[in-house]
């Protein structure tokens, strides 16, 4: 589903190359349809996006322009938290 939201055929996985990157809104999409055909376990919006992005860690795709893993310390820290409401 995040090959899906990003419009793309396959991500090329490798770190030198990633071009890929997902707005925290599709990212939100996708758990939102995740969620709703039963495969995240979080328990609000925010914590099934991380769970996408947890995903977008190891497919080397870029959040808001950030790598996956910095975007997490973003949402960890709140700065997004107005973007979920």
């Amino acid at each position: 589903m995040i090959i899906k939201a990003l419009g793309v055929d396959k991500c090329n996985g490798s770190l030198e190359a990633a071009t890929e990157d997902l707005s925290l809104e599709k990212a939100m999409g996708v758990a939102k349809e995740k969620a709703d055909l039963g495969h995240l376990t979080g328990a609000d919006l925010k914590a099934q996006t991380r769970e996408i992005i947890g995903t977008c860690v190891s497919m080397r795709v870029k959040v808001e322009g950030l790598w996956a893993v910095d975007a997490l310390r973003v949402i960890e820290n709140g700065d997004w938290n107005d973007r979920f409401n």
